[in-house]
């Protein structure tokens, strides 16, 4: 089987941090502008990690004995393929792990939302002796297990099943780009293991209303053969929700917001023709109803042809 080219191959790493919505917050990568070429395969896996000692009730930064750090790990499997130059699709399945440094909460560990996304290059033109492009990206996420999500902050997950829509904006000169990006989140309700709950009043019911979000990435960076260097900004936004009660637990369908700055390093192995690593981390800058997170992330990729040279 061919090898692909090296540039191409920095396209593989997927959507990380969809699966922390509410903790980590970076290298979404259906936000780059590159694109598996028709007939590559990416497979590989990455490794997560995340903790915070502080976080936001509502408005104001605290911290908690009772939590201590709260640590947060995954590992991911991700596949992309190119089903044409300008259309991929992308698939994921993380294996998520928490624990809390004090207290006596219970940590939880299990496999946590399936996803998958087509990404389409629908426009190119060339704007100043550069090239200007348009995406739009399509997904779906969805629990695969019976995970508990009213224990939050140790729960893996909010337990909704997702539907996003993304726009994305790439222009490239040289070595150099800039990428913007915005997303529009639609969540399905959840049901939880009790016939009643008090959010901003009392709920005599299982299921809850999640609110719907909206994000946003900007990056800039170069793009080369072999090396891919980004810096990127992220924010989050919940489209209403609640706060967090004074001393309270959290709540799946609390308003959750979140600005985060960060960056991604790839790398194209030369001496292994469809191996790739990359790297990156980020940190929250500010936040609402969630922890001020530290994390960081590395992966491993290859990436081939399925089709045979003539």
């Amino acid at each position: 089987m061919r090898i692909i080219s090296k540039q191409r191959m920095v396209s593989c790493l997927l959507c990380i941090c969809a699966l922390f919505s509410f903790r980590l917050t970076h290298a979404q990568t259906e936000h780059d502008a590159i694109m598996m070429k028709k007939d590559q395969w990416c497979n590989g896996a990455t490794y997560m990690y995340s903790k915070w000692d502080t976080y936001w009730e509502g408005t104001f930064k605290r911290d908690n004995q009772n939590i201590g750090t709260l640590t947060t790990q995954a590992v991911m499997y991700m596949t992309n393929y190119g089903i044409t130059d300008k259309l991929n699709i992308m698939g994921g399945l993380p294996y998520v792990w928490t624990k809390a440094s004090a207290g006596t909460l219970h940590s939880m560990k299990g496999f946590q939302d399936a996803s998958l996304y087509l990404k389409w290059k629908s426009y190119t033109t060339k704007v100043a002796k550069g090239d200007l492009s348009v995406f739009v990206v399509g997904g779906v996420s969805t629990p695969v297990s019976n995970y508990v999500i009213d224990f939050l902050p140790l729960s893996i997950g909010l337990g909704s099943t997702n539907l996003t829509g993304r726009a994305l904006v790439d222009y490239q000169k040289g070595i150099f780009f800039s990428t913007i990006s915005g997303a529009y989140v639609w969540r399905s309700n959840v049901k939880l293991d009790r016939t009643s709950y008090y959010t901003t009043e009392m709920h005599f019911t299982n299921e809850v209303q999640m609110p719907d979000m909206a994000t946003y990435h900007i990056s800039a960076g170069i793009r080369k053969k072999y090396v891919v260097a980004e810096l990127l900004f992220t924010g989050m936004k919940t489209l209403g929700g609640f706060d967090i009660r004074k001393n309270d637990m959290p709540f799946p369908s609390n308003r959750m917001n979140s600005t985060a700055v960060g960056l991604i390093l790839k790398y194209s192995f030369q001496s292994i023709s469809g191996l790739e690593f990359t790297a990156g981390g980020n940190y929250v800058l500010n936040g609402r109803n969630v922890g001020q997170t530290r994390s960081g992330f590395a992966g491993v990729y290859y990436v081939f042809s399925t089709k045979k040279e003539k």
